[in-house]
């Protein structure tokens, strides 16, 4: 176990949070928990012109959802406040002074415009403009300009940008727990803008100073940041500070393998790219909680996108006490993880068949619940409908059908005919009416009626005993029989429906199938 442990996830609130987003908090949190760490969020929002109304709370109700919370964060607090980088500007400042004291960052004026045609005049001569150590004397900035005209620009409110002052001539040796030894020559990196005239820090800035405050102890974040590791490393040189450690996630990759997992791959292919439905000027994205999955089969899939325990480990069953247990960065892949939408709803099935049938029957009667939203649908499925407020009659009905379930809703779809009579045929089926069935199926309603014990093993016992003196092939009766029930040639032992049913009902839709087939 490493002491004091300390991460953070960090997002920006310009939108719903993506599942690699979710995924880089699920790996904080299990790397904070395995070693009684502490796990903060801390939200990103410099950047006051993407900010999007309700994305924090969104952020905030997807990580409670998932029952991975933050330890210290917004609204709950904690000692190293505040965790919204819009409510620290004052903190920024007074770093970005010091940067400047100690030569490490510089005033910089030049104007979009200027800076433009820069890059476009490299691009003719078959170049990249970088603004660093090879041009910046040429440039318009407090490194050119004398103290005196750069505090008469200030001073008149010109516009100018606080950029930090990459070294020249060095090899930066660093290291990342996933990615081991990275090398970088420092005269590639450009003077990145640290800090803006409207008083608001850039990321690069903001990031680290707030890491540092906050006493973070790791970094775990997604792949993307890898380029930005060397000049926050030389950040924390800069100020004189210890830096944390690193590790890089790799990428969620499309489920062909190629790119960036996004939400238009989602559209396309039918599944859900975030935990929580987003809603945004009419425009609705799918969340995995809208669409029936559990949330254990959530984090499950995503600890095992580009994690796994190692040692040859084939296991893929995690509860989250599990998953805290058995993680380590050391186990992390380097390799991007490809989505496949098959194995979530395999993931989601099987947690499905580990809930008793006391919680799915709940489950059930909170879909039949939720179906009031649709009001033509509800009021005609409750018109005919019987026992959908029988708590044991449905635990008795999930019991039999749940294998066949991988959603809550399909436990309707599933076992519909154990609530409503069927009143149409599956026309595949109807072949198996054939002629003699209604006399036989009359016949069979004789041998029903009497019965007074109407169990599963009583009813089979009786029914094959008859179908047997009758020297006829169990086809001809069972499957018509099943047709009669269920209205399709599907669902679970026919004698287990039979005892569920009652024999009234039984007999009924076995008439009723005489009568329309």
């Amino acid at each position: 176990m490493i002491n004091n442990v300390r991460v953070r996830f960090a997002p920006s609130p310009t939108g719903p949070l993506h599942i690699g987003g979710v995924r880089t908090a699920l790996f904080n949190y299990l790397f904070a928990k395995n070693n009684g760490g502490t796990f903060i969020l801390r939200i990103e929002d410099t950047d006051q012109n993407r900010y999007v109304e309700g994305a924090e709370k969104y952020i905030v109700d997807a990580l409670n959802w998932l029952n991975f919370p933050f330890d210290e964060g917004p609204e709950i607090g904690g000692n190293h406040g505040p965790y919204r980088q819009s409510e620290r500007k004052e903190i920024y400042k007074k770093h970005i002074d010091t940067l400047i004291a100690n030569g490490n960052a510089y005033y910089a004026f030049d104007t979009s415009e200027k800076l433009d045609f820069h890059r476009k005049d490299h691009e003719a001569k078959g170049k990249t403009f970088i603004y660093n150590w090879h041009n910046r004397l040429k440039l318009d900035n407090s490194l050119s300009l004398d103290a005196d005209e750069v505090k008469k620009r200030i001073d008149s409110g010109e516009k100018y940008v606080i950029r930090f002052k990459s070294p020249e001539n060095e090899t930066l040796l660093l290291n990342d727990i996933i990615r081991g030894e990275i090398t970088i020559d420092t005269n590639v990196l450009d003077d990145k803008i640290l800090f803006k005239s409207d008083g608001m820090p850039t990321y690069h800035l903001a990031n680290i100073v707030d890491d540092h405050l906050m006493e973070i102890s790791h970094v775990i974040r997604g792949e993307e940041w890898l380029p930005s590791m060397a000049l926050h490393i030389l950040l924390y040189r800069a100020f004189g500070w210890d830096a944390p450690e690193f590790a890089h996630l790799p990428l969620i990759l499309k489920p062909e393998g190629k790119g960036k997992l996004s939400k238009r791959d989602g559209d396309k292919l039918g599944f859900p790219v975030f935990p929580l439905e987003w809603r945004n000027n009419g425009d609705v994205s799918r969340g995995y909680k809208e669409d029936g999955y559990f949330p254990e089969a959530v984090v499950n899939m995503l600890a095992l996108l580009g994690w796994n325990e190692g040692s040859g480990s084939e296991k893929e069953i995690y509860s989250l006490e599990e998953l805290i247990n058995s993680f380590s960065l050391k186990h992390v892949s380097k390799a991007g993880a490809k989505f496949n939408p098959d194995k979530t709803k395999w993931f989601n099935q099987q947690y499905l068949q580990l809930k008793n049938d006391d919680e799915l029957a709940d489950l059930f009667s909170l879909h039949i619940l939720a179906m009031n939203s649709n009001p033509i649908l509800m009021e005609s499925f409750k018109k005919t409908a019987k026992h959908l407020e029988d708590k044991n009659y449905i635990k008795q009905v999930v019991s039999l059908i749940k294998e066949r379930a991988t959603f809550v809703s399909d436990l309707l779809s599933l076992g519909s005919f154990f609530f409503i009579a069927p009143t149409s045929y599956d026309d595949k089926a109807k072949k198996q009416w054939k002629e003699g069935t209604p006399e036989l199926m009359n016949e069979l309603v004789s041998v029903l009626s009497p019965i007074q014990d109407f169990t599963s093993n009583n009813i089979e016992t009786i029914v094959k005993e008859w179908i047997t003196n009758k020297e006829i092939g169990f086809g001809k009766v069972m499957q018509p029989l099943r047709l009669s029930l269920v209205g399709a040639m599907q669902g679970p032992h026919i004698f287990d429906i039979m005892n569920l049913i009652g024999k009234e009902d039984t007999i009924e839709r076995i008439q009723r199938a005489i009568k329309n087939l």
